[in-house]
């Protein structure tokens, strides 16, 4: 099925939208954003038998994503992961001993990968209208999960090996926490859409 990418993501309908303002208030979104997905990473709740912690990271990345569209959306993404890559402790479990490319390497490294691919996915899935109509992104924001998944289950077999409960360390303890999520952000955008639609009336 064809979507038409025609439709305007949610930060594209508030001003200014073009010009140096335009500028200006892009730069402003990607340096919010990161500092949203450095935030959302850190609220975290562990998840007992499993190397991977559950936090709000996908949450952030999703909404990130759709709000932000495929573009600028990407760039917020990149510009978080250059920043954990030299450093800083924007990951989920980074810290003053394990952090960057290392941390980057590790059980959570298939998940940021899946990061990048679900934000353009959702950022494609916004352009479509999508993020409009609750039922609508609620399937988007599963998408966006499965995309998120499946390479960071890849990266964990190989890298502990398939010998091992992959699933039960990275799919299966996480899936309430996701749905719930998955729930929150597809009732949010659709709202805020309607709150931009009153004030324009």
């Amino acid at each position: 099925m064809a979507l038409a990418l025609t439709n305007k993501v949610l930060v594209e309908a508030v001003a200014p939208r073009d010009g140096t303002q335009l500028l200006i208030k892009q730069a402003a979104l990607v340096v919010l954003g990161i500092m949203v997905l450095a935030i959302a990473a850190k609220i975290k709740v562990p998840v007992p038998g499993s190397p991977v912690m559950m936090s709000m990271g996908t949450f952030a990345v999703l909404t990130i994503g759709a709000a932000y569209g495929a573009r600028l959306g990407l760039v917020t993404m990149m510009g978080w992961m250059i920043i954990g890559a030299l450093g800083f402790d924007v990951f989920q479990s980074s810290s003053a001993d394990l952090n960057g490319i290392s941390y980057m390497m590790g059980g959570t490294g298939g998940y940021l990968l899946g990061y990048v691919m679900a934000t353009v996915a959702l950022g494609w899935f916004a352009r479509a209208g999508w993020d409009r109509s609750a039922g609508k992104m609620a399937l988007a924001m599963l998408a966006g999960n499965v995309i998120i998944y499946v390479p960071g289950l890849i990266w964990l077999g190989m890298l502990y090996g398939w010998d091992k409960p992959i699933l039960q360390w990275g799919l299966t303890p996480f899936l309430i926490g996701d749905a719930l999520k998955l729930a929150l952000a597809a009732a949010i955008l659709p709202a805020v859409w309607k709150l931009v639609g009153r004030a324009r009336g």
